[in-house]
């Protein structure tokens, strides 16, 4: 029978995710609930964490490793960046102890981008990155990691060279609750998704990126003057914003660049969906597993058996 070795914690701004992992690298058991950053800066990140590690009965001995907003300036303790470029490995040894505490739990740093022309930073998605490919990767590599801010990092022979964060998430949020954009997608739930419209705009928006705002308007005219639905006015909005961001994303990197998707749900389907629009060959990889695998390299590299 396996035994609990360390706790594995993903901690988001909204989100909180904790997992008790035993000695053969299997979850013996798991516990998640919405205490993400925000909420757990107010209630306290130890009482948020106490309260979750009672709940998987994590014995007292056993250490934490923890990625994610916690090592924020407003969050648990700062953890800091790796600056880029880096290798992977670097992730891993660069894990901050958090004090005051009667277990050892360390918190993973981010990654930072300093270039003046396009500073840039990661918190968490560091470590899914570590997960999908392995701090030994070979070759060239684009990982996108779609969200509410979606990572684009690109990874050549396991360094990170650079990579880039597009607001895709929070400006469909933004654009179709407080603009006039919001008439256009009124209802649309209420009806199945519009894939050939989505698929169409995503072509779009990657060929002529420069029209924009233009691409985004006409989900509104073409429902005035052509009978477009709600559904399908959400699915152009939504399709323009994706197209536009594998655009920006693949815009310096070569053709045949192999493209790793880590996403789950929803906006897998959709990035999935995306790029094979393009005929772009992308292998997807869940995105828990991938920072599941993360956090236990992480764990392995400072807890060694």
């Amino acid at each position: 029978m396996t035994t609990p070795r360390y706790i594995a914690v993903d901690w988001g701004t909204s989100s909180f995710r904790l997992w008790l992992i035993g000695s053969d690298g299997s979850v013996l058991n798991e516990s998640r609930s919405d205490e993400g950053m925000t909420t757990a800066a107010k209630t306290g990140f130890a009482e948020v964490l106490a309260r979750h590690l009672a709940t998987v009965e994590a014995p007292a001995d056993i250490p934490v490793i923890v990625c994610g907003m916690a090592g924020a300036k407003q969050g648990w303790v700062e953890a800091g960046y790796v600056d880029v470029p880096t290798s992977l490995s670097a992730i891993l040894t660069g894990a901050v102890p958090v004090p005051g505490q009667s277990r050892d739990i360390r918190i993973l740093p981010g990654l930072a981008q300093r270039d003046r022309a396009s500073p840039d930073v990661i918190r968490g998605e560091e470590t899914q990155l570590l997960g999908a490919l392995g701090a030994d990767s070979t070759g060239a590599q684009a990982v996108c990691m779609p969200g509410t801010h979606s990572k684009w990092v690109h990874v050549q022979d396991g360094e990170v060279i650079g990579f880039s964060t597009f607001m895709t998430g929070e400006l469909f949020d933004a654009i179709t609750k407080h603009t006039i954009l919001s008439h256009a997608v009124a209802g649309a739930e209420q009806s199945p998704a519009d894939n050939s419209a989505f698929k169409a705009s995503v072509s779009t928006a990657f060929r002529q990126p420069q029209m924009a705002t233009n691409l985004l308007f006409t989900a509104r005219s073409g429902q005035l003057l052509h009978g477009m639905t709600a559904s399908a006015a959400q699915a152009r909005i939504s399709g323009t914003l994706i197209g536009l961001e594998i655009s920006g994303a693949l815009a310096d990197a070569a053709n045949d660049t192999p493209i790793a998707l880590v996403a789950s749900g929803r906006l897998q389907k959709l990035y999935e969906t995306a790029f094979k629009a393009l005929s772009l060959n992308a292998t997807t990889i869940d995105a828990d597993t991938a920072v599941l695998a993360g956090l236990s390299a992480a764990a392995n590299a400072i807890w060694p058996n």
